[in-house]
């Protein structure tokens, strides 16, 4: 008889959880999400002192170029409004609807024998991420309201905040209808590995994070794998786009949030707006402190042109490296720019060097629009609009447990409706009961109605 590893009493602890939480009610949830809340305001003092702890020795990460910048940010709880907008987050999918239990489509089949197809949980997930603690939190509201148990498993630059807040989480969930295994953190690189080999309880993983972290644990599971490598996402100026958007969307688009996966890292131009609006553009970008990458055509512009940029000329512009500025997700002050000549030629080039994340049109036709968002093969396309709207909160999901590039189940900001799937509920009120020898077309047999019904929850 095999030893049972600790990884897999962890795993079949969530997968045990999840299972005695199924006839746990929506108001039931609700409640223990309003716990969970009340548990971490009043924990705010001791969470945030753990989370000092790990951005003092993630300083000294960065200080020896072993951590970047971009990271150290997201580390960060105590900054700004991070925390209230985190337990804001978890009231705002408490007050969402109940994803589970909803009909997508009914059907009947013969007199008394009808089929509804019932929105349903997942089941147990392990979710994996780096640096940003709050993901905690925000995974454990979508777990609880969507009815999924959860392992969690933060960077090691995040274990102090990390142990913290999930040891507030679990005494919450102990005066609730859940288990406390429902919702578990893990902290070590060796229990992840373990834990991918768990494919008889856990049943899906959920990777955030850098390219390299998504591939390695795509390439070392049986488990599917719902997540995206990079967001590399890219802004194309066509030929009747208008300078005021394009100055609008593009510099937030870059620098709102630079180390985002919404952030812009590519400007894909149309050579009609070469001497039009890029002149102009590009001086905003750099006035915002932004590095220019550029081909030949837009370097070659901007080295002619007379645009103020407070003196970043000799510092922001530079030759781009055509084997990797157009491939590198730069979470930074970095934009790679290209000149195209025509529409579908941007079309192509995004769709050879995009993550397939969230692309954007800066135009004012129509029908460009419309070849875009269509020719473009990402889980978001936008038609003049920054692409820092690709976000479930934004898209009025609450909170996300992440993106996904994939192609099937779930695409582009996972909310609450990407964390269920479904099952097939069959009815027979025949008194005899149904079965399938009654049907056919001998004598005595039955012919199918396949009538479709009007149902939005099952009637049982």
């Amino acid at each position: 008889m095999s030893q049972v590893t600790s990884s897999e009493k962890i795993a079949r602890a969530s997968k045990d959880a999840f299972e005695a939480s199924q006839l746990v009610t929506s108001a039931e949830r609700v409640t223990a999400l309003q716990a969970i809340h009340d548990a971490l305001a009043k924990d705010k003092e001791a969470i945030f002192n753990a989370n000092r702890q790990d951005m003092e020795a993630a300083r000294t990460l960065v200080a020896s170029g072993a951590l970047s910048q971009s990271l150290l940010k997201r580390l960060d709880l105590t900054m700004s409004d991070k925390f209230d907008s985190m337990l804001k987050g978890i009231l705002d999918v408490a007050a969402l609807p109940d994803p589970t239990g909803k009909v997508t489509y009914a059907s009947e089949l013969d007199e008394g024998l009808e089929l509804y197809r019932m929105t349903c949980p997942i089941g147990a997930l392990l979710v994996i991420f780096e640096a940003r603690p709050e993901v905690v939190v925000n995974i454990t509201a979508l777990a609880v309201k969507s009815g999924n148990s959860a392992i969690l498993k933060g960077g090691k630059e995040s274990t102090l905040t990390s142990a913290a807040l999930s040891k507030c989480i679990r005494a919450a969930l102990s005066q609730t209808s859940l288990h406390p295994d429902y919702i578990q953190t893990v902290q070590t690189r060796e229990e992840i590995a373990s834990l991918l080999d768990q494919d008889r309880y856990i049943d899906l993983v959920i990777p955030r994070g850098s390219n390299a972290l998504v591939k390695s644990i795509q390439n070392s599971t049986k488990i599917p794998v719902m997540g995206h490598a990079d967001g590399i996402c890219s802004v194309y100026i066509d030929k009747d786009a208008d300078l005021g958007k394009a100055e609008r969307i593009v510099v937030e688009s870059k620098i709102d949030y630079p180390s985002a996966c919404n952030a812009v890292e590519i400007l894909v131009l149309h050579e009609a707006v070469i001497q039009s609006i890029w002149p102009d553009l590009s001086a905003a970008l750099l006035n915002a402190d932004v590095h220019l990458r550029c081909d030949p055509k837009t370097l070659e512009t901007l080295r002619s042109s007379a645009i103020e940029t407070q003196g970043r000329q000799s510092t922001h512009i530079h030759a781009a490296d055509p084997t990797k500025d157009y491939d590198t997700e730069h979470l930074s002050n970095i934009i790679s720019v290209i000149a195209v000549p025509s529409l579908q030629d941007a079309i192509k080039f995004i769709n050879a060097h995009s993550s397939h994340h969230t692309d954007v049109i800066v135009t004012e036709s129509e029908r460009a629009a419309s070849v875009f968002v269509r020719g473009v093969d990402s889980a978001g396309t936008f038609w003049n609009a920054s692409s820092r709207f690709a976000d479930g909160y934004r898209y009025g999901f609450g909170t996300e447990v992440g993106i996904s590039t994939g192609r099937v189940h779930a695409r582009g900001p996972v909310g609450l409706g990407g964390l269920v799937i479904y099952k097939y509920v069959l009815r027979s009120q025949n008194p005899r009961g149904s079965v399938i020898g009654d049907f056919g077309t001998g004598d005595g047999k039955r012919a199918w109605k396949h009538k479709p019904m009007d149902a939005s929850s099952v009637p049982f």
